[in-house]
């Protein structure tokens, strides 16, 4: 279990990066022959990716659903990205080649993904209590203090007066001190 570290904290990275959700939708259960090798072919493209962080992955966080594997990543570009997914030498292109032949357009299991791109100065996140996590995990752990107090300081804002930690004022947070 990971270790939760007290406090508030937010994650640093001062230049741009890439938010990339990529998940499968089971959409028939029981075709198990269909479902099954796409879902293991994730595992040789995480090895490759945590081996060689030249390539520009930071990290990720995965989520299992009813219906299926949900994982947010972070990358260092959207270059980095496309050059990963199109690599010839790198374990996507072949898994991708495979699912299309394989399942092509059956509906027996659905593949997605989302990608944003972030600019500095652009995001805000916060984490109270939690072990190190999301794009703190991918990028730098930091006491949200100061500048990085607020959301809205974190988004570069000015002029929010700071809400005291429940736990530097000694008091119980109220729904209104939670941003």
């Amino acid at each position: 279990m990971a270790t939760v570290v007290p406090g508030r904290f937010t994650a640093q990275i001062d230049q741009p990066f890439v938010v990339f959700l990529i998940g499968m939708r089971i959409n028939k259960f029981f075709a198990l022959r269909r479902w099954v090798p796409t879902v293991m072919s994730m595992g040789p493209m995480l090895r490759s990716l945590y081996q060689h962080p030249e390539l520009g992955f930071l990290g990720a966080e995965t989520y299992l659903s009813l219906r299926g594997p949900v994982m947010i990543q972070y990358w260092r570009s959207f270059e980095d990205l496309e050059k990963f997914a199109r690599a010839k030498d790198e374990p996507h292109l072949s898994a991708w080649r495979r699912f299309n032949r394989a399942i092509g357009t059956d509906g027996s299991v659905g593949i997605w993904h989302e990608t944003y791109v972030v600019e500095p100065g652009k995001y805000e996140a916060v984490y109270g209590n939690m072990p190190v996590f999301g794009l703190a995990s991918a990028t730098q752990h930091v006491p949200a203090t100061g500048r990085r107090e607020t959301a809205r300081r974190r988004l570069g804002g000015e002029g929010e007066p700071a809400v005291p930690s429940p736990v530097q004022a000694g008091v119980e947070a109220t729904s209104q001190d939670i941003v």
